[in-house]
């Protein structure tokens, strides 16, 4: 479901005006795309900080209303203010039913309870924590699920096994890249090597002593 926010039109823009709004407890922004007259618009600092922080800000489509007409927008930027971190303007872009984007869409891991690997005290590795598609506006999905069901040490849990909206496609498409990995845990990589290196003893001691046993053979002979 979109998200409804509601605006004010902006009669003044500039540094000055921008800094008034704030004053008042308003955010700048503006709305622009699909062939139209960008809008500058204001929006209570209250409704973007609470947008944002609820997370996916810039993959989920709002609903803007000014002046009792809805605008379906996206977010595609936003500043902060580098010292105080709060919101200092917003860009927000039309989508209409055939716009396409090209958006990060978070990931979610589920059923780790499940994951025979994990259980043993692997570690799950996150290498991406959102995936980067090209899709349609309408079509964006709130997240990806991959389930770790089954899940062994070891193994690679990639793009292929997620299921993507029709007619989207990830925009790396040379390889099925990784998305996390089930990795050994430290102690059991280090348990692994020792056993090595234990192994590789026994077979250089195997080798002295044979080695030892062929000089006498030889000596007997003279």
């Amino acid at each position: 479901m979109s998200t409804e926010l509601k605006a004010s039109a902006r009669d003044r823009v500039g540094k000055g005006a921008a800094r008034e709004l704030r004053r008042n407890n308003q955010i700048p922004a503006v709305i622009y795309g699909e062939k139209k007259e960008p809008l500058a618009i204001s929006i209570p600092t209250k409704d973007v900080t609470m947008a944002i922080h609820a997370g996916g800000f810039l993959s989920t489509t709002m609903n803007v209303e000014l002046d009792g007409k809805k605008h379906h927008v996206i977010p595609r930027d936003y500043q902060l203010d580098p010292v105080r971190d709060f919101v200092m303007h917003v860009d927000f872009l039309r989508v209409g039913a055939k716009t396409s984007l090209t958006i990060e869409v978070p990931v979610r891991f589920i059923n780790e309870e499940e994951s025979p690997g994990l259980k043993r005290g692997a570690v799950l590795n996150i290498v991406r924590h959102t995936v980067e598609i090209n899709c349609l506006a309408s079509a964006i999905p709130d997240r990806f699920e991959i389930d770790l069901t089954g899940t062994e040490v070891g193994d690679s849990l990639n793009i292929s096994m997620v299921t993507l909206p029709e007619g989207a496609v990830p925009t790396i498409t040379d390889r099925d890249f990784t998305i996390a990995t089930i990795a050994a845990p430290s102690a059991l990589r280090s348990e692994s090597s020792d056993d090595d290196e234990a192994a590789e003893g026994e077979e250089g001691d195997e080798e002295a002593t044979e080695g030892e046993g062929g000089d006498s053979g030889e000596e007997s002979k003279d």
